[in-house]
């Protein structure tokens, strides 16, 4: 029998309990994607990371429940918060992963980490009947990412109160569905679903603000802004716009640590 280190960290959250909860297993190679998806199943959380130690840049990849993923924010936070306090020097500021993706790269400033991504452009779409099914509010405007859609709404009550139809959601032909208005407080809000990744509304989405921090600094005209994702546990984001790229930062909260026992065959 063999024993992997699995650690649960809240992402986007100072404190246990609210923001985005995922799973992180550090491995020093990589297991069959039937393991790791096993694992993440077994975990039933929205995102299990996998993170193999002997490879240069480390390499990682996520799973939600139901199926692997291109690219995955807040459980690569989650990844960076475990190896900043359990397997780096603690001079060490800076992570570089190697994904499906091509490189990400984190970066730790005092308590907060960074996520280094690639932005996303927003290409508008004609609104049609399925996406006002999915959405069952008035929809300012549509666009389309390379994994979502993105539908604006009139304002902050709006996201929050909106009641979105899975079975219509999981037939956009997307990841999932983001839904975003200008905020009170913050400089704008969403809330993300993805009932195809068995994920009906996912709790803080690092990965849809590579295309939302595009989209709000056009239209606000500014490349700092600060974001709140309005699920039931909450989140809040610091994002920057650098040309090409976007900074999501956030808190982290160490929930548990433990071991995950395989049979040696697997």
């Amino acid at each position: 029998m063999k024993s992997i280190p699995i650690y649960q960290v809240d992402a986007f959250s100072k404190k246990v309990f609210s923001g985005n909860p995922a799973a992180v297993c550090i491995l020093d190679k990589w297991l069959s994607d039937k393991v790791m998806q096993d694992i993440a199943s077994e975990n039933n959380l929205s995102e299990t990371a996998f993170v193999n130690m002997n490879t240069q840049p480390l390499g990682i990849r996520w799973f939600t429940p139901e199926c692997e993923m291109g690219l995955c924010g807040h459980a690569t936070l989650a990844s960076a918060r475990v190896l900043f306090d359990e397997y780096m020097d603690k001079d060490e500021k800076e992570i570089t992963f190697s994904a499906q993706r091509g490189l990400l790269k984190t970066i730790k400033k005092q308590e907060l980490i960074f996520l280094d991504f690639p932005s996303d452009k927003p290409i508008e779409q004609n609104i049609n009947d399925v996406i006002k099914e999915s959405v069952g509010a008035n929809i300012r405007q549509l666009f389309k990412g390379r994994d979502d859609y993105l539908a604006i709404l009139d304002n902050e009550d709006s996201v929050r109160n909106v009641s979105c139809n899975m079975k219509k959601i999981s037939e956009l032909n997307s990841r999932g569905l983001i839904i975003s208005a200008q905020g009170d407080d913050y400089d704008f809000v969403s809330r993300c679903f993805y009932p195809k990744s068995k994920i009906d509304e996912d709790p803080v989405t690092g990965s849809a603000h590579t295309l939302l921090i595009p989209y709000w600094a056009d239209i606000l005209k500014k490349n700092s802004l600060k974001a709140y994702q309005c699920s039931e546990r909450g989140g809040s984001l610091i994002c920057e716009l650098e040309g090409e790229r976007v900074f999501i930062g956030g808190y982290t909260a160490r929930y548990l640590d433990g071991s995950i026992h395989l049979n040696s065959n697997d």
